[in-house]
């Protein structure tokens, strides 16, 4: 939590609350079902919470945005952001049902509202958002490819509607087809850990 504290002070109490008791409620669920790595987890606020809010540090989502997290496993970057953003609609789509429950129970015990799920492979999925969101989830033109179409036309403070895909590793094959749109950041430059040196927050408008 204290990197938390360092990099949005402007947390509100209840968002506070909520984000120390993540911890516990993902211990719970991992003890029964492989949500997060065990050996990864005792880094559950930097590698997981931290990282999935590296995208508030771009764009402020404008009330009622539609945002679909695709992949999200058990969450991520879906439930910090909804946390943060408790006005704007998220959708978490993965084809692991089980890991969806967890979502599920997250959601419901710390009554986030924003937060709904959908059990589907994401290549499958045909909904419209205004914004997609996701970690790692395969090789980004692939990603691309899959969710392009659940993208909605539109544009908000400047940013338009698109994908916002957090990555790292060498992404120079997997962004040469893209250059001349996309945008590309450090996760470094927002916090200051050896843990985000080769992660990078890549946003490609579409809409």
């Amino acid at each position: 939590m204290q990197a938390l504290d360092r990099y949005f002070p402007e947390l509100t109490h209840w968002q506070r609350q909520v984000m120390e008791g993540l911890y516990t409620a993902f211990e719970y669920w991992n003890q029964r079902i492989n949500v997060i790595s065990r050996k990864d987890f005792p880094f559950f606020y930097l590698h997981h919470v931290l990282h999935s809010l590296v995208i508030a540090k771009l764009i402020r989502f404008d009330q009622e945005t539609r945002i679909l997290d695709a992949g999200t496993g058990g969450g991520f970057p879906g439930i910090p952001l909804a946390i943060l953003f408790t006005d704007v609609e998220f959708l978490l789509v993965d084809s692991t049902r089980k890991k969806l429950q967890v979502v599920d129970s997250v959601a419901r015990q710390f009554g986030l509202s924003n937060v709904q799920t959908h059990h589907q492979r994401i290549e499958h999925y045909q909904g419209k958002h205004d914004f997609v969101i996701s970690r790692a989830l395969t090789r980004f033109p692939r990603f691309v490819s899959w969710v392009r179409d659940n993208v909605a036309p539109g544009e908000q403070k400047g940013w338009k509607n698109g994908i916002f895909y957090l990555k790292g590793g060498d992404l120079h094959q997997d962004i040469q087809a893209y250059q001349n749109r996309l945008h590309v950041w450090n996760v470094d430059d927002f916090f200051e850990d050896p843990y985000f040196q080769d992660k990078k927050v890549l946003y490609l408008p579409l809409g």
